[in-house]
């Protein structure tokens, strides 16, 4: 195994790098009512020999209680959405910060907050102003790659044995549910140096939405097979389907980024048993980057078909989802591949401009008799660090314990921390700096209401399901609003599609689950945007097909040849 390189700080080259990446972009607006910096709040005193011995076990409350500091964002959910309809609450007092208050005596304050995601640019620029300083919160959540510096920087707690000693059975059971992967991405020299924010690779699930309405106005039948779908492209693109007399619509979308959770290719291309933009084993029982293998160019050889034909938006490479999400909204699409969240956003948006629109989820096809295999892209992105110098490194499992207990626990108060009736069932779940999940949670969801279903009986559901299902019978009764609850938890809801790719075993997560390679800090930002430039340029006919055997060539030499050995080097270590 490669070994860690470790120093006493932060080297000269990532700090200067991480002050330029914070220096672009849009300005940041931070929350002037947050509380200070982690240097002010005592919480990097030396641990407390009395208080150590009070908080043993997964719940076992300190006391005197201890401190601790996070960096946070507050997405425009949170914010407009939220915080408006639990009057009396705000990001730094509310029922969650209550709870871990006084169930566990931490008391959590916030050294900055941002606007936006956890993926925008406020949050990024930020952090890395954070990490650039050395003056870290107690907690921050971090990428892959800045993980990778902190702990080869010897800046953050190695949280192995905190792992261990504190986590609960429900959170070894989340984080063992998609097997070894979720803790072996923060793991680095065969040590947990972060507990990471569990994402659910079933997520990732493509499905194909199409406008059932064109469907049945033009007389098709639902796609069976790819050669099916490109027959419906072709009619949804010259056969007037939304009966205006206009030659104005398109049959697929997609953005200039191709690879997304909606308005995206990566249905597409599992047609044709390609899987760009993941790693994936091969027949010789290695791993490969999926962009680069025959199969991929045999997809792009059909996109460029479709583009050529007038099928996909010839403005396409220029438009990000949003711009894309507008002609959904306007009626000029009818074909979009994406995941099982898409009703929510974009398909909703014409719908309500057009009660008309049908959007139905189906199975992704295949170009021949074999079944395509699912792409499950590892979700597992970010992670809860923990200053080196912290006094109480295994405080952060316990919140990520009481989180878990309180919301899918045995006891526990589901329709209080989660999503409160009283409150409009928004998300309160936000209002926690940690925010786990189970895996399977919409799955397992989805499968307690086709019961419920089939007993006749919707008293029998509780938590989340009983939740969901309270959407679908306001959708029932009239409101419009939750239109796409319908589209994924209805009884055709998509979910029926997923339960059919694990019946038939075609389910592919992804095999590379590691910290990113040290090619891979380096190298695959840049290789990324040649692969998204040269297969739009593909695409749109700007160049043959054939310069794709030239893209692999070159993405080989400019470091993808070296990536692909360190990754097939972590592999070997996980197969022993």
């Amino acid at each position: 195994m490669r070994k860690r390189i470790i120093s006493t700080g932060i080297s000269a080259v990532l700090i200067g790098g991480l002050l330029l990446t914070a220096c672009g972009g849009n300005r940041l607006e931070v929350s002037s009512s947050s509380a200070s910096g982690s240097s002010e709040t005592g919480s990097s005193v030396e641990k407390n020999s009395s208080v150590a011995a009070e908080h043993v076990g997964p719940f076992g409350k300190y006391d005197p209680s201890v401190k601790m500091t996070f960096a946070r964002t507050v997405d425009n959910d949170l914010n407009d959405n939220i915080l408006p309809k639990t009057p009396g609450e705000t990001i730094e007092s509310n029922r969650w910060l209550d709870l871990y208050s006084k169930d566990l005596g931490i008391d959590i304050n916030y050294a900055w907050t941002v606007r936006g995601g956890l993926n925008d640019d406020a949050y990024t620029q930020k952090l890395n102003v954070t990490i650039a300083s050395g003056d870290l919160p107690d907690v921050l959540i971090v990428n892959r790659t800045q993980l990778k510096q902190l702990a080869e920087s010897d800046m953050i707690a190695d949280m192995t044995e905190y792992y261990d000693k504190y986590a609960s059975k429900l959170t070894k059971e989340v984080y063992n549910s998609e097997g070894p992967g979720i803790l072996e991405s923060a793991t680095f020299n065969e040590r947990l140096m972060a507990v990471p924010y569990a994402d659910a690779s079933v997520e990732s699930t493509q499905y194909l939405w199409l406008r059932q309405d064109w469907l049945d106005k033009l007389n098709l039948e639902p796609p069976k097979t790819m050669q099916d779908l490109l027959k419906i492209a072709k009619a949804f693109s010259t056969l007037d389907p939304d009966g205006n007399g206009k030659d104005d619509t398109y049959a697929m979308a997609i953005t200039k980024n191709l690879y997304s959770g909606a308005m995206g290719t990566e249905g597409f291309f599992a047609g044709y048993h390609s899987y760009p933009n993941m790693w994936v084993t091969t027949d010789e029982g290695t791993l490969a980057w999926g962009s680069v293998l025959p199969e991929t160019k045999e997809a792009l050889k059909a996109l460029a078909d479709m583009y050529a034909a007038g099928e996909i938006d010839p403005e396409f490479g220029i438009k990000d989802g949003a711009k894309v999400a507008e002609m959904i909204a306007a009626g000029k699409l009818g074909i979009n591949f994406g995941e099982q969240w898409n009703p929510m956003y974009p398909l909703i948006s014409n719908y309500q401009n057009d009660p008309e629109a049908d959007w139905v989820g189906y199975p992704i096809v295949s170009i021949d008799d074999t079944l395509p295999k699912v792409p499950q892209k590892f979700r597992t992105q970010w992670y809860y660090a923990v200053r080196k110098d912290y006094a109480n490194p295994e405080a952060v499992v316990k919140l990520i314990n009481l989180h878990l207990e309180k919301n899918w626990g045995e006891n526990n108060e589901f329709d209080y921390y989660y999503m409160p009736a009283e409150n409009g069932a928004v998300g309160v779940w936000k209002f926690s700096p940690v925010a786990p999940a189970p895996t399977n949670k919409n799955l397992e969801a989805f499968n307690e209401i086709q019961k419920a279903r089939k007993l006749g009986d919707m008293s029998i559901l509780k938590g989340e399901p009983a939740v969901i299902q309270g959407n679908l019978e306001a959708y029932y009764g009239g409101d419009t609003s939750q239109w796409g609850w319908e589209k994924i938890y209805g009884p055709t809801g998509v979910f029926n599609a997923l339960n059919g790719y694990i019946e038939n075993s075609q389910v592919m997560r992804e095999e590379f689950v590691g910290a990113p390679t040290p090619t891979m800090v380096d190298k695959q930002s840049s290789l990324r945007t040649m692969e998204l430039e040269m297969f739009v340029r593909i695409i749109m006919g700007d160049v043959s097909i054939d310069e794709f055997d030239k893209f692999v060539e070159n993405w080989n030499a400019l470091g993808g040849a070296q990536m692909t050995k360190e990754v097939n080097e972590w592999y070997q270590t996980i197969k022993k």
